[in-house]
């Protein structure tokens, strides 16, 4: 699995129209002059419109359960484009729309 690694300003959804924004990006790691994001940050969801009457709705955060192998960001994985999520309550997963394209993470 390779893919391009998101960014503070990488955008990205759930997979009800809501934006997600990670909580912790690095300090240290810039790409295109943004924070890079690992594994290890939460990913809060705002907007998600998603609302069923069972009650396990809207997405509220998300965080990644599969990232990068071979690239970490102050030793967590760097989460890539193709990284593996999942939101909750919704068990649903996130989707990266749109990201920096000059560094590529495995």
């Amino acid at each position: 699995m390779s893919g391009p690694i998101l960014h503070l300003g990488a955008t990205v959804m759930c997979s009800h129209g809501g934006q997600a924004l990670p909580t912790t990006p690095s300090a240290r790691v810039l790409l295109s002059g943004q924070p890079a994001v690992a594994q290890s940050s939460v990913w809060t969801v705002a907007g998600c419109p998603f609302v069923p009457s069972a009650g396990n709705g809207p997405c509220v955060t998300a965080t990644y359960v599969v990232a990068a192998t071979r690239v970490l960001i102050e030793g967590a994985p760097a989460v890539l484009m193709s990284s593996t999520s999942v939101c909750t309550p919704t068990g649903t997963p996130l989707v990266p729309v749109q990201a920096q394209t000059r560094v590529i993470g495995i």
